[in-house]
């Protein structure tokens, strides 16, 4: 290879190490807990687990999880796709260093985002009783489940 191809390729090399597609992906590990466990999550993606489930989802989609289970109350709980917590300077460096093409894919495909809440985690409330089914903020993630999404 000669110098010019050389370089060339070096460029190329550093420009896709700053790109959120080749080191983010556009689909991210999503976990969903409850309490207790073994509650239906359907998804209005059209996934559906039991948990806690460890699911692979895209960053870019944004959806309802509603969690139940026989003799419980149910809760939806809208989960939103954010820009990832760098994502507005890997943006931006990303265009300086990689091209506005890189930019653009970036911006477009979902790279630079999250799902939140990730992990989801719910405390279902029996049903006939006074309280009602809630989010638990702050929930570690139950990474070795294997649960398995359906469609």
């Amino acid at each position: 290879m000669n110098k010019i191809g050389f370089a060339v390729a070096a460029l190329a090399a550093t420009a896709l190490g700053g790109c959120a597609t080749v080191t983010r992906g556009t689909q991210q590990r999503y976990y969903v807990q409850s309490e207790p466990s073994g509650a239906e999550v359907k998804m209005t993606t059209g996934m559906s687990c039991t948990t806690p489930c460890n699911l692979k989802l895209r960053r870019k989609d944004e959806f309802t999880a509603t969690i139940s289970k026989e003799g419980y109350k149910s809760i939806s709980v809208p989960i939103e796709s954010k820009m990832h917590g760098g994502g507005g300077a890997a943006l931006a460096g990303n265009v300086v260093a990689g091209g506005i093409i890189g930019g653009v894919i970036d911006g477009t495909n979902g790279s630079l985002r999250d799902l939140k809440p990730n992990p989801l985690a719910v405390r279902l409330a029996p049903v006939g009783s006074s309280e009602e089914s809630v989010v638990i903020p702050g929930e570690k993630p139950d990474t070795k489940s294997k649960s398995k999404s359906r469609k």
